[in-house]
């Protein structure tokens, strides 16, 4: 019988973003403090000796794998839909020297979605990814699962 277990980890990290043509006061440029839950599943390895023995993942080896697909690249980055580069952002390339663009309106939903990819293909084989929730403000956030994505 197979013995699955999940493990979390929570990650923080700020950007800014826009959504263009949105109705509402989202459509300025915008920060926030995000906090990012992963959430794993697998058996853990009990391969006596294995330095990962008794663990689904190491916590470092999750860590490393956030802080590179998604950490690293948007931390203190601003997020825009493709569009080409905004006017003002011409003359100062230290102020908007890190903005990511992305084909689809960077909302909260599709940041999820995007950072699900990301982290599947990271993932060793044996190891599942269970649920994302990407906190955009202390009580709003939005949520993914793979059992609704099947």
């Amino acid at each position: 019988m197979k013995q699955i277990i999940r493990i979390t980890k929570i990650f923080r990290f700020e950007m800014a973003h826009a959504l263009s043509g949105h109705n509402g006061l989202c459509r300025h440029i915008h920060g926030h403090s995000y906090q990012l839950e992963v959430t794993i599943g697998g058996e853990p390895d009990n391969t006596p000796g294995h330095s990962g023995e008794g663990m689904v993942l190491d916590f470092a080896g999750l860590k490393a794998i956030v802080q590179q697909e998604i950490i690293l690249p948007l931390d203190h980055a601003l997020m825009l839909k493709n569009g080409g580069i905004p006017p003002f952002a011409e003359n100062d390339s230290e102020l908007f020297g890190k903005i990511v663009w992305v084909p689809w309106q960077p909302t909260c939903e599709n940041m999820v979605l995007d950072f699900s990819r990301r982290i599947i293909s990271k993932l060793p084989e044996r190891v599942e990814l269970c649920s994302l929730k990407l906190y955009e403000t202390d009580t709003s956030y939005a949520e993914w699962y793979a059992s609704d994505n099947l």
